[in-house]
């Protein structure tokens, strides 16, 4: 295992893709939900324990070689909204690409025929870190951080909110992503110890489906989701 390949994975700049979705940042901006840094912190802390606990698990799951056709599906079905379900699928086709091109494998090969569309992004998250030689809890971790950075990026843009601000809030947050991370491999493991993706969380966010419903019916945004 190579914690500089953790680096790689998890940093911005990585060609993933995600800096063009906000993580529901931009439509919470539009409805008052996001006005400062104490109120992104809030935010980010609800997508934390919901869409970020799930994420992290699915790709702690895909790490530890749960059938990956398996967790798209369980993905798809704690997506209720069609707009997260498009995005989940394009970061994942993007996240695709350039993983086969950093850490080549017969794996991600696979899964890129199987899925011409793309998978949902945590799984394909997993696949990626699991080609990288990672472990589970390395997974959780990168996909607990995408859960909020992306939406405390966005909010440096649509609120032109002090930088360091955002980054304190995100600070703050760390013992809790801590947590997370931790609570997703616990479930990753009984997943693959046979308990299936009942196993795996499926933590709702009501809000976030509705703002990327109406979010995606926009005529101008900045961000695609």
């Amino acid at each position: 295992m190579s914690r500089a390949a953790l680096l790689v994975l998890a940093d911005g700049r990585f060609p993933a893709g995600g800096h063009a979705h906000s993580g529901g940042a931009e439509a919470a901006v539009k409805a008052g939900r996001i006005t400062g840094a104490a109120s992104l912190e809030s935010f980010c802390r609800g997508r934390l324990h919901t869409a970020g606990l799930v994420s992290a698990a699915f790709a702690a799951a895909a790490v530890l070689g749960f059938p990956p056709a398996e967790l798209d599906a369980a993905a798809d079905a704690r997506t209720p909204s069609p707009a997260l379900r498009v995005a989940a699928r394009k970061l994942g086709r993007q996240l695709m690409r350039a993983a086969r091109a950093t850490w080549p494998s017969d794996e991600l090969d696979a899964v890129a025929r199987e899925f011409p569309k793309g998978a949902h992004q945590p799984v394909v998250l997993g696949l990626a870190a699991r080609a990288a030689g990672l472990e589970a809890l390395d997974a959780a971790h990168c996909a607990a951080y995408e859960s909020v950075s992306g939406p405390a990026s966005a909010a440096v843009r649509l609120l032109s909110l002090d930088p360091f601000d955002a980054t304190g809030a995100l600070a703050r947050l760390a013992p809790e992503l801590d947590l997370v991370a931790d609570r997703a491999v616990e479930a990753a493991r009984r997943a693959v110890a046979g308990a299936g993706v009942d196993a795996l969380p499926s933590a709702s966010a009501p809000l976030l489906e509705i703002g990327a419903e109406a979010h995606a019916a926009w005529p101008v945004r900045l961000f695609a989701s």
